[in-house]
């Protein structure tokens, strides 16, 4: 598994664990991570264009007062169960 691979996963799966969503600080702590790389991944994993490559449209980012959450879609969570069932086949 590549590193890009690695981070996708992980970052999938504790979006998943947070329905409500995630504190951006809090996320780029728990993997280890600057926010910076967390932003470029955000943006590459939400619904906007970069360049002319379209978002995948799994995670979005919501103002909560003061703090910017990270949420998964209906789209992310489907792709972070399945991500589940592939590294649990027995479960």
């Amino acid at each position: 598994m590549s590193a890009d691979e690695a981070l996708l996963q992980a970052l999938l799966t504790e979006l998943s664990a947070a329905p409500d969503g995630m504190s951006l600080p809090k996320l780029c702590k728990r993997l280890g991570i600057r926010m910076s790389v967390l932003m470029r991944t955000l943006a590459w994993l939400g619904d906007d264009r970069i360049g002319d490559a379209q978002g995948a449209g799994w995670v979005r980012t919501v103002e909560d007062g003061a703090r910017t959450l990270a949420q998964l879609t209906d789209a992310g969570r489907a792709v972070a169960a399945s991500l589940a069932d592939d590294t649990n086949p027995g479960a």
